[in-house]
C-alpha cells in the first residue's frame, strides 16, 4: 500500500508566505491610512501607563488624564517645533560661515589625498567635480521636503487617532475577555494583552531612555558652545528610536557639525565625540536594558532583517516601529502550534519557550512576567 502524505502543513505555508506578500503590498500601497494608526496606536501604548498611575494614585478621571497629556503634548511639540524652525532658519543664514568653514577642511583633505583643488569654486563645485554627488544630493533634498511635508499633513491625524485610541484603551482588555470565547479564549486573551504588555513596555522604556538621550545631548552641546543645541538634542531623541543604526548616525551627524564649528580646535570636538559615544553606550548597553527587564527575545539577525524591511516598507516611520511588529510577530508565532518552530528561530536564545497546554482556569488574565512564559501555542482545531 502507497504511504499516505499530509501536505496540510506544507499548504498552510505556502498560503502564509503568499498572504505575508499580498499584505506587503497592501501595507506599501495604503501606507499613507496606515502609518498615521500604527504611530497612533504606539503612541497611545506610551502614554497609557502615565494615564493608569494618574487615573488609580490621584483618582483623576480618565477623560481629563487624556486631555491634560494632549494640551502637555500640544505644548511641547509647538514649544519644539517653533526652536527647529528658528534653528534652520539660523543654519541657512549662517550657510557662509559654514561654508567657509568647510571649505578648509575640504583643502586640508585634498592636500593630504593629492585632490584637485579649486580656490574659485565653491565647496560644492568642488565635492561635485570630484565625487558626483550632486545628483544625488538634489534627489536627497526632493526627498526630505516631501517627508517633512508629509510628516506634519499627518501630524493632525496621528494626534486624532491618538486620542481616540486612547479612549479606547481603558475597556480593550474586557472587550477582548468578552470578544473570545470557547476553548481557546484563554490562550487567546493571554496572547493578546501579552502583545499589549510587552509592547507598551518597550516603547514606554524605549521613549524615555532617548527623551533622556536627548536631554544629556542638549545639555552636553550647550555647555561646550556649539551651535544649534536644541536641533541636535531633538536628533538624538528621534534616532535613538532607531535600534543599533539611529544612535550611530545621531553621533557622526553631531561630531561631523562640532569638528565644521571648531576647526582646528580638537578639544570640543572630542568632547562632543565622547559626548555621543559615552552616552548612547550607558543608556543602551546597560540602563534601557536594566529597565527593560525581561529581554525581548529577538535575534539580532531577526532585527536587522526587520529594519531593512519596515524601512523600505514604510521608510523613517517604519525603522521605528520594526522591533514592535517583530514583537508582536514572535508572540503570536509563540501561541500558534504550527508557527512555533518561527518563533524559535526568531529568538536570540537557544531554549524554547515552555508551553502549557491549559488556558487559565479562571477570569483573570495573567500576565507573561507571571507566568514565567509558560502560555503554550495554540492547537490547530
Amino acid at each position: 500500500m502507497k504511504k499516505q502524505v499530509n501536505f496540510a502543513r506544507p499548504i498552510f505555508l505556502l498560503l502564509l508566505v503568499l498572504t505575508i506578500i499580498v499584505m506587503a503590498a497592501v501595507f506599501k500601497v495604503t501606507s499613507s491610512v496606515f502609518v498615521p494608526v500604527t504611530l497612533a496606536m504606539l503612541i497611545s501604548l506610551v502614554f497609557e501607563p502615565l494615564i493608569v498611575t494618574w487615573n488609580q494614585k490621584f483618582k483623576i478621571p480618565w477623560v481629563i488624564c487624556i486631555l491634560i497629556l494632549l494640551t502637555l503634548v500640544i505644548i511641547s511639540v509647538g514649544v519644539i517645533g517653533s526652536l527647529l524652525l528658528t534653528s534652520i532658519k539660523t543654519i541657512v543664514d549662517l550657510y557662509p560661515k559654514y561654508e567657509e568653514r568647510f571649505m578648509t577642511i575640504y583643502k586640508t583633505i585634498a592636500d593630504i589625498f593629492v585632490l584637485p583643488y579649486n580656490a574659485d569654486d565653491s565647496l560644492f563645485q568642488n565635492l561635485w567635480s570630484q565625487l558626483g554627488v550632486r545628483q544625488a544630493l538634489q534627489n536627497y533634498a526632493f526627498s526630505l521636503s516631501n517627508s517633512l511635508i508629509g510628516f506634519l499633513k499627518d501630524l493632525m491625524l496621528v494626534t486624532l487617532f491618538s486620542l481616540f485610541f486612547l479612549f479606547d484603551l481603558r475597556y480593550l482588555r474586557q472587550r477582548l475577555e468578552y470578544a473570545f470565547e470557547g476553548s481557546s479564549k484563554g490562550k487567546l486573551t493571554v496572547m493578546i494583552t501579552d502583545i499589549i504588555q510587552q509592547v507598551t513596555r518597550y516603547m514606554s522604556v524605549k521613549f524615555f531612555i532617548s527623551l533622556l538621550t536627548g536631554l544629556i545631548v542638549l545639555g552636553g552641546t550647550i555647555a561646550v558652545g556649539m551651535d544649534f543645541p536644541v536641533l541636535w538634542g531633538f536628533l538624538a531623541f528621534i534616532l535613538n528610536f532607531i535600534p543599533n543604526f539611529g544612535s550611530i548616525i545621531s553621533g557622526l551627524l553631531t561630531s561631523v557639525f562640532a569638528l565644521v564649528q571648531f576647526w582646528p580646535h580638537p578639544a570640543p570636538v572630542i568632547f562632543v565625540a565622547l559626548l555621543m559615544i559615552g552616552v548612547n553606550f550607558i543608556l543602551g548597553n546597560f540602563l534601557e536594558p536594566k529597565i527593560q527587564g525581561r529581554n525581548l527575545g529577538l535575534s539580532p539577525f531577526v532585527i536587522i532583517v526587520s529594519l531593512s524591511f519596515w524601512g523600505w516598507l514604510w521608510g523613517f516611520t517604519g525603522l521605528i516601529v520594526a522591533v514592535p511588529m517583530m514583537v508582536i510577530l514572535k508572540i503570536v508565532c509563540e501561541n500558534v502550534s504550527i508557527l512555533y518552530p518561527l518563533a524559535i528561530l526568531m529568538g536570540n536564545s537557544t531554549q524554547p519557550v515552555t508551553v502549557d497546554p491549559q488556558p487559565a482556569a479562571d477570569n483573570t488574565v495573567p500576565n507573561s512576567a507571571e507566568t514565567g512564559e509558560k502560555n503554550g501555542p495554540l492547537q490547530n482545531e
